[in-house]
């Protein structure tokens, strides 16, 4: 494969492409195309196996279609891979290689030694790997951490139907891998007893998981995921001392409940004072695109800045997807390899 020859001479913007357009590659080459219009950056293109669906997304997008890896190679500076985990260590390994920044859909790879091989490769390389964990970045979990002390309880709720996309992994490292990470952050503790369960029902992984998780510091949290739903949510609701906090990551609002004064001596109830906070700008593609691939987007600088210092995905998280993957297929009484190795690639990160 041919070496990357660098970045836009004209513009001196990263030149972005998009490997894999099936559900999330269109929304990466959505997004891309998007901030490219606004100036952030050069959308190089599209490729995938699938020449008419490359060739559909290109014109949704008004982007190119590029044939195979060497005219990707040849034709930007970074990517986004969003082929079926399976091939992600082959796909992502070779563009790594060949200089490329990669932002790659998770879970990272279907085995920990093929995640492994990858991070190496992208240290020997000195290039940007990152892992689609993408949720810490939205404006309403932006807006809530500094309202956090100290979280006592915490309940997720992720639930969906059927998605029509190909699930070739768990519910845990389809849908709850997002959640694991938010408690991690939330929790700001490190895991010390995980309990979990999980459910085939129209796949043969588990389609909807239950997760108890106790941390070091008290807090507790109780996670449900499914995609055997027939509504759809996406909420985080979080309680400490003197506060509930609902945070809806569908929506990108949240909603602080505060008790004002202390229990009366004559068992009266202190006063609650509830505040919405909605609508906000939501700035979550520039976050994670400017991260994976080294520009400093426009749009609010200054919020950006401060939200990409926290860009690296914990050990606490991987943590607690690896234990709740491997309760879940325990319970269920999985023998599908390909659950299971999908589930250790996730400490890699």
């Amino acid at each position: 494969m041919s070496a990357n020859p660098g970045r836009d001479v004209r513009s001196g913007l990263p030149r972005v492409a998009v490997v894999g357009v099936g559900h999330m590659g269109r929304f990466h080459a959505t997004k891309l195309r998007q901030l490219a219009d606004e100036g952030e950056l050069v959308f190089a293109g599209v490729c995938d196996h699938d020449a008419v669906r490359a060739d559909t997304i290109a014109a949704e997008t008004r982007g190119v279609v590029l044939p195979d890896l060497d005219a990707v190679v040849r034709a930007a500076d970074a990517v986004c891979v969003a082929v079926p985990s399976i091939h992600h260590a082959r796909i992502a390994g070779q563009l790594l290689d060949a200089g490329l920044d990669v932002l790659i859909e998770k879970p990272i790879a279907s085995t920990r030694d093929e995640a492994q091989g990858l991070i190496e490769r992208a240290r020997r390389g000195q290039r940007v790997l990152q892992v689609g964990h993408v949720e810490r970045f939205s404006a309403a979990m932006q807006r809530v951490l500094p309202v956090l002390q100290r979280p006592r309880f915490i309940e997720a709720h992720r639930i969906g139907p059927y998605p029509a996309r190909a699930t070739d992994v768990s519910v845990v490292l389809d849908l709850m891998i997002h959640d694991l990470d938010l408690i991690s952050l939330l929790a700001r503790s490190e895991i010390a007893h995980v309990d979990a369960v999980g459910v085939p029902v129209l796949s043969k992984t588990e389609d909807i998981a239950n997760a108890r998780l106790r941390f070091q510091n008290g807090c507790v949290a109780n996670v449900t995921s499914s995609r055997v739903s027939l509504e759809k949510l996406r909420k985080i609701r979080v309680f400490q001392s003197d506060t509930y906090l609902s945070i809806d990551l569908s929506a990108n609002q949240i909603q602080v409940v505060r008790l004002e004064g202390r229990m009366g001596e004559g068992g009266e109830l202190p006063k609650i004072r509830a505040e919405s906070r909605r609508r906000f700008r939501h700035v979550l593609s520039r976050i994670v695109y400017s991260q994976a691939f080294k520009f400093v987007p426009a749009v609010n600088r200054s919020a950006n800045r401060s939200a990409l210092t926290n860009v690296s995905w914990t050990r606490s998280s991987a943590s607690a997807l690896l234990r709740v993957s491997r309760s879940a297929v325990a319970y269920n009484g999985s023998r599908n390899s390909r659950a299971r190795a999908a589930t250790e690639s996730a400490v890699s990160g």
